[in-house]
């Protein structure tokens, strides 16, 4: 079924708008602007919006338990003791010429789960690493080009993960922060975009964003493709359910490398009532 039931949250022009989460502890969305190097918040109930400029590129923010924010940074992971004047510290700092940092997701044990890629996109500079609330880092994938969505079932028994040049979203089994039995859960057909970020929702669908291809996808656990939402923009970056009931789904997007953008391109859309969300876990660091 395809639908076009979006609204626009937030209008903007971010060059490369990325990784929506839902921060439960404040009703807000958490976004970034990753070559803009900006961490946006925006509460839908009131509208106010916030804006924290980072010192380097940004490739995702997620809510901490004790409050604040990690960030996923090109030298490392970082926290902030808040989102507009908080200190900044280094939880792990690890600069590699020519790679920055991209999405990430909390794993249910609190772990943070960050993806890295190079500028140049060159296959094999990337990784995926696990995170600790202690600043240990353990690589979990290495070899990979764009590490990009990451996220968990319902029970979470499955990891899914999307590599974007592959043009698949893969699962893994996941037991004890590990990872085995990689196998594809979907492919993206040539003409149809490439997979960037995800979201998982309560029936353990798979929602993938398609950078170049103006859409979101939902997949059934089985793989089966059952719902396409349409956008008008084509650079379609990544999804996160959010909102009181968590059944509004946020979508972020980005106009990097188009010469002529539509006007909504960068701005960050929401399909309210589009499914029911799972309550994220917040960085134990």
């Amino acid at each position: 079924m395809t639908t076009k039931p979006y609204e626009v949250a937030v209008r903007a022009e971010a060059e490369l708008g990325e990784g929506p989460t839902w921060d439960a502890a404040t009703g807000r969305l958490l976004w970034i602007d990753i070559l803009g190097s900006r961490v946006h918040t925006y509460d839908p109930a009131t509208g106010r919006r916030t804006v924290r400029r980072t010192e380097q590129h940004v490739g995702a923010v997620k809510p901490r338990a004790g409050g604040g924010l990690v960030l996923n940074l090109r030298d490392g992971i970082g926290v902030l003791d808040g989102d507009a004047d908080g200190g900044f510290r280094w939880l792990h700092h690890e600069p590699v010429p020519g790679r920055r940092a991209n999405d990430a997701a909390v794993a249910p044990d609190g772990t943070l789960w960050a993806g890295t890629m190079r500028y140049d996109e060159a296959p094999g500079g990337g990784t995926l690493s696990r995170v600790g609330g202690d600043g240990t880092v353990d690589v979990v994938l290495d070899g990979v080009a764009v590490s990009n969505g990451t996220g968990w079932s319902p029970d979470g028994r499955l990891l899914y993960y999307i590599d974007s040049p592959t043009r698949r979203v893969d699962v893994f089994d996941y037991e004890g922060g590990r990872v085995s039995g990689r196998r594809t859960l979907a492919e993206i057909e040539d003409g149809a975009g490439f997979p960037d970020g995800l979201a998982v929702d309560a029936d353990g669908c798979v929602w993938v964003a398609l950078w170049q291809g103006s859409a979101v996808r939902r997949y059934t656990p089985a793989g089966e493709l059952d719902r396409v939402i349409e956008l008008p923009v084509p650079l379609v970056t990544a999804c996160a359910f959010g909102g009181a009931g968590l059944s509004d789904l946020y979508i972020t997007t980005a106009r990097v490398g188009l010469t002529e953008p539509p006007a909504l391109a960068g701005s960050v859309f929401v399909v309210p009532g589009a499914g029911k969300g799972m309550a994220q876990p917040a960085f134990a660091g």
